[in-house]
């Protein structure tokens, strides 16, 4: 059996809304910003966020800071904040040592995943990450799952896994590329999408389940 495996990076391996709050918090106080603007960027970064948000909340709150400044601050912020349980970690490092190839593909800009990746010490356990920012994209678009097979020096064609908690992003998009699928549940289920091989409460479940299929 192929031993490779994609993962979706937030809400999967790294916690997200923990770290988003953080980072949200962090900012406004360093820039004594009221709560207007914080219920602001809590509503506008809620599911992604990227350069731009920051130019939108420089002109509508009349901040003299550079846009990029203020996008800076917030990726050093979260990149500090984010966090990625040892348990977790440590279940990665036993799939490369019995020789799984690893990527993760995940939404977002690509600097802020990037420097999310790195602060959990996920950077040093994976052979690839697509980023949708680095195509203008999104899951489930193939096109981001050809990219991370290319950047692990693969081919979707050899087969593998993709794990995540969006349904129709990480499961529905792994189903196109030709991925058997280990969904980790919490979102509503569409009633029309095919569903995953395999279903369970946390990622760490997931990786079990690899690797008892290739022992």
């Amino acid at each position: 059996m192929s031993r490779i495996v994609f993962f979706d990076l937030d809400g999967t391996l790294a916690d997200r809304q923990a770290a988003f709050g953080d980072a949200v918090a962090g900012l406004c106080r360093a820039r004594a910003l009221g709560p207007d603007a914080e219920q602001w960027l809590r509503t506008q970064l809620a599911d992604r966020a990227n350069p731009d948000d920051f130019a939108r909340l420089r002109h509508v709150f009349g901040l003299e800071a550079p846009a990029a400044q203020l996008w800076q601050e917030y990726v050093d912020r979260f990149a500090d904040a984010v966090t990625c349980r040892p348990e977790v970690l440590e279940g990665l490092a036993r799939l490369r040592a019995a020789a799984w190839t690893i990527g993760v593909i995940t939404n977002g800009a690509g600097d802020i995943q990037r420097a999310k990746l790195t602060a959990t010490g996920l950077a040093e356990l994976i052979d690839g990450v697509a980023v949708s920012g680095d195509l203008e994209i999104r899951k489930p678009d193939l096109r981001l799952f050809e990219l991370a097979a290319s950047r692990c020096g693969v081919s979707l064609a050899d087969g593998g896994w993709m794990i995540g908690d969006n349904p129709a992003g990480d499961i529905g998009g792994g189903h196109q590329a030709g991925l058997r699928t280990i969904w980790l549940r919490g979102r509503p289920w569409p009633e029309d999408l095919t569903a995953a091989h395999h279903v369970v409460d946390d990622v760490t479940d997931a990786i079990t389940i690899l690797l008892k299929e290739t022992e």
